[in-house]
């Protein structure tokens, strides 16, 4: 009996302080959710023409080492 109110205080307590955790989220406003959407997908696009760059080149090299 003494197990079922420690369980339903624990998660009583749980739940009171996960949403007090929620109320000390900052969430961004629209101009910088933009701004940031903007720099993730730019720097995506430049790492993969990197990555595709890098795997030309070792193709080539690869291709002139074996014949």
């Amino acid at each position: 009996m003494g197990k079922e109110k420690e369980d339903t205080t624990f998660k009583r307590s749980f739940f009171t302080e996960l949403k007090g955790e929620f109320r000390k989220i900052v969430w961004p406003d629209k101009k910088l959710l933009g701004k940031q959407s903007v720099a993730v997908i730019f720097a995506a696009i430049v790492i993969g023409c990197l990555i595709a760059a890098i795997d030309w080149v070792m193709q080539i090299g690869l291709t002139f080492v074996i014949g």
